[in-house]
């Protein structure tokens, strides 16, 4: 089976599928599916305090944090906007996270600069990188993994790991990853977002913001529009014309009668649904209406309520 290597895109550099998508995507349904993904950034956070100093900093709990367990978490711009995602497991000594290809040193170089006093180290890893599968991991790398919010397990491993757990399943390309992620309405941060995003736009609550924890950098515009007010624009799954043989690029224009209203983020051909894609689009776009991305035409499938927020507004 010889793999098709991405050669541009965020998934540059890793397969793109292995000849045949469709198949690739029912084995992940089965559980029997394996997407190699160590092109994304692999960073370590060690030290007594590095729950306590990752509870302070980000949207997410991990104070108790229980070994084993996944979450994911976002850094935060000073008036909300998403500047950086997490997603990990911490094994009892260590907390292992990837984060988008290209964003480690980033994410890294912050952590650094807001340590001050705190007892923690943090890296960026060569020579690791991710797998997801279906199914809960044996063997190598079992304490570094953790359920993810698509039924599956990533797990951080060597990259002589990342062989071995390939050809012990039914390899898959990150084609039919991608559109099972999407199927999902899970986005992908810096391919469905753009710089100002805010996590209400995506739903709050979700897996990465904790609402009944206190003060962190952003937290007061996510309580401000979580509570008072409505998110300027919405997550929506596209359901693309399937005529064509184009999908769009990552950041088109999405526009309804001519006038751009949003945005698409990802897009896929999945092998039940068809051609589908997330995207970000005014909150004042009626759901009902069709819209296009150059050529193609997309039908809205709701997974932001667009009134979320309106029962707290007062009346008068």
């Amino acid at each position: 089976m010889t793999a098709v290597i991405a050669t541009d895109g965020p998934d540059a550099g890793v397969a793109w599928h292995y000849g045949n998508p469709t198949a690739e995507g029912r084995a992940l349904d089965a559980g029997t599916g394996v997407v190699d993904l160590s092109h994304r950034d692999v960073i370590t956070v060690t030290g007594s305090d590095r729950l306590r100093w990752l509870h302070s900093l980000t949207s997410q709990v991990f104070e108790g944090l229980v070994p084993g367990q996944a979450n994911t978490a976002y850094v935060l711009s000073p008036n909300g906007h998403i500047e950086h995602v997490l997603y990990g497991v911490d094994d009892g000594e260590t907390y292992w996270a990837w984060t988008e290809p290209g964003r480690g040193a980033d994410l890294v170089a912050w952590l650094d600069s807001m340590r001050f006093m705190m007892r923690v180290e943090v890296g960026l890893l060569e020579g690791y990188g991710l797998v997801w599968h279906p199914g809960a991991p044996t063997g190598a790398g079992l304490h570094r993994a953790g359920e993810d919010s698509l039924g599956g397990y990533e797990t951080f491993l060597s990259r002589d790991e990342v062989a071995g757990v390939l050809a012990d399943g039914v390899p898959a390309g990150t084609w039919a990853y991608e559109a099972r992620r999407i199927e999902a309405g899970v986005p992908r941060i810096g391919v469905d977002t753009d710089d100002r995003t805010i996590p209400n736009e995506l739903g709050v609550p979700s897996p990465a913001v904790a609402l009944d924890k206190g003060c962190y950098r952003g937290q007061e515009t996510v309580a401000r529009v979580h509570n008072l007010g409505r998110p300027p624009r919405r997550l929506v799954r596209l359901h693309l014309d399937g005529s064509l043989s184009e999908l769009p690029e990552v950041g088109a224009e999405l526009t309804l009668d001519g006038a751009v209203v949003g945005r698409v983020g990802g897009a896929a051909r999945h092998h039940e649904l068809g051609p589908i894609a997330l995207g970000l689009v005014k909150r004042s776009v009626p759901v009902e209406s069709s819209l296009v991305s150059g050529r193609i035409a997309a039908t809205q499938e709701k997974l932001v309520d667009p009134d979320a927020g309106i029962h707290f507004r007062l009346r008068h």
